[in-house]
């Protein structure tokens, strides 16, 4: 691919409309350049389920026709840009399949909100991108559509279940990419791929009728700059008649952020209960350290929390699951994933009073977060424990092993899913550095209740202070 091309793939988001306002490139010369990459490096990562280029083309020239003739005040937020789009939104008419056999034919009869969203904002579809089995796991692998692959070591996983999305985020497939994120579908992603994944407040962004996951699930981008995920968030966020929790509020992230000097920021490594390998350790240390270098003030915290995080959480997910796609088992069970069939198995065991109980856990979770939110402006620690994982990685195996010591396969390794938990305080993953192997690691800022803006005011300093723009896998 020519150089000119691969700088069109890897141009933000918000970079690129400012070119195609000015009549720098057009929508057709990006979406062009995007398909030559996606043909290139798409056969090494598995990242797509379905290419949608003779559309995408044809859309960009009617985008062309807008930014030759319209006044910039007529022009859409996202006005031809390219977009993915996970196989776990719904697109009305469109094949949907959740990585699933039982769905493999599946066609949806309605448009995911935040998608239909993007589309009326002038979004151009140009891929979907793969997930795992029901969005199950957080290494991408489907049992209809293999193994995604990470394009900075095709070894190891891109992480899930938003992987496609991180992976040809990372491998610049496309300008923007969507994703879900119920214990870290977002922000695994992020870290494993190097880029940015915001979980927005639960109620800020309008669920889909068709995922009822209660307050677990969340709609989110996944991008190359905090930017770029503001630009996203500015045209998904809103109330919607699909979802009774979705918010009034018309919540819009400004493009320019006030310093961090004199702000409060609680760091934990560990969550009070993880092995963390020292590579990220020592990134995440250094994030701090460039806080502490930006006027902030950053004090290391112990927030308390242990292993009964996980139960409290695998309890609802599982029961959620279950209540999703329990009715699937007798006919799809030696077709599904084993881990997936294992989690579905598990929650149609559980009884409505146990579901009940997990709000204890999850009221317990929050007296211990909650005067550190109180104190500080927010709270940093690292997205994953460790800086990759082999694509071929057994989510009920017991050979995954942190500083000598054995964790869980499927949740030991990441640090996303209690704050599912505490789904109502926005968390955002954005690249801290790289580890030992090369591989990216993230780091995590977790924000008050509906206080998306500091989340976004500190990333947004921190992509500013170490710089990751620019940095592209191998691939």
């Amino acid at each position: 691919m020519k150089k000119a091309d691969l700088e069109l793939c890897y141009m933000s988001a918000t970079d690129v409309i400012k070119n195609f306002r000015s009549k720098t490139i057009s929508p057709s010369e990006l979406t062009k350049a995007l398909i030559s990459r996606c043909e290139e490096v798409n056969p090494s990562l598995n990242a797509i389920t379905e290419s949608h280029f003779q559309e995408a083309t044809e859309a960009a020239k009617k985008a062309d026709k807008k930014y030759f003739n319209s006044k910039s005040s007529r022009l859409r937020a996202l006005e031809g840009v390219p977009i993915a789009v996970k196989d776990f939104h719904s697109i009305k008419g469109h094949r949907t399949t959740y990585g699933s056999k039982a769905f493999e034919h599946h066609k949806a009869d309605n448009t995911a909100p935040t998608v239909d969203r993007l589309f009326k904002a002038g979004a151009n579809l140009l891929i979907r991108t793969t997930t795992p089995e029901f969005a199950y796991s957080g290494i991408t692998r489907s049992p209809l559509w293999g193994t995604t692959k990470n394009p900075w070591d095709l070894n190891c996983t891109p992480g899930g279940s938003s992987g496609g999305a991180g992976a040809a985020i990372a491998a610049g497939m496309t300008t923007l990419a969507d994703g879900t994120d119920g214990g870290g579908s977002c922000r695994i992603p992020a870290a494993f791929s190097g880029c940015v994944g915001y979980k927005p407040p639960y109620g800020r962004n309008p669920g889909d009728r068709e995922h009822p996951l209660e307050s677990l699930l969340v709609y989110g981008p996944l991008t190359r700059t905090v930017n770029d995920a503001a630009l996203m968030q500015n045209v998904t966020t809103g109330k919607h008649v699909a979802d009774q929790a979705s918010l009034d509020e018309n919540y819009q992230l400004p493009s320019e952020h006030s310093s961090v000097k004199g702000m409060k920021i609680a760091l934990s490594i560990n969550l009070g209960y993880y092995e963390i390998a020292p590579d990220v350790e020592k990134n995440t240390k250094d994030m701090a350290t460039a806080l502490r270098r930006l006027g902030a003030k950053v004090e290391e915290v112990d927030v308390g929390w242990n292993w009964g995080v996980l139960d409290t959480w695998y309890t609802r997910w599982e029961a959620a699951f279950a209540g999703l796609v329990g009715d699937l088992l007798p006919r799809w069970k030696y077709e599904m994933t084993p881990y997936c069939v294992k989690i579905l198995e598990k929650g149609l065991e559980h009884s409505a009073v146990r579901l009940y109980q997990t709000n204890a856990g999850r009221a317990q979770q929050w007296d211990s977060l909650a005067p550190i939110l109180e104190k500080y402006d927010a709270l940093i620690c690292p997205t994953t424990a460790v800086s990759s994982l082999p694509h071929t990685h057994n989510e009920d195996g017991d050979d995954l092993v942190i500083n000598g010591k054995h964790v869980n396969n499927y949740l030991g390794w990441t640090l996303t899913y209690p704050f599912n938990n505490l789904n109502w305080c926005p968390v955002m993953s954005l690249p801290s550095g790289f580890g030992d192997t090369g591989m990216p690691t993230g780091l995590q800022i977790c924000g008050r209740t509906f206080d998306d803006a500091t989340v976004f005011r500190i990333a947004s300093a921190l992509e500013k202070a170490r710089p990751w723009v620019g940095t592209r896998p191998p691939i």
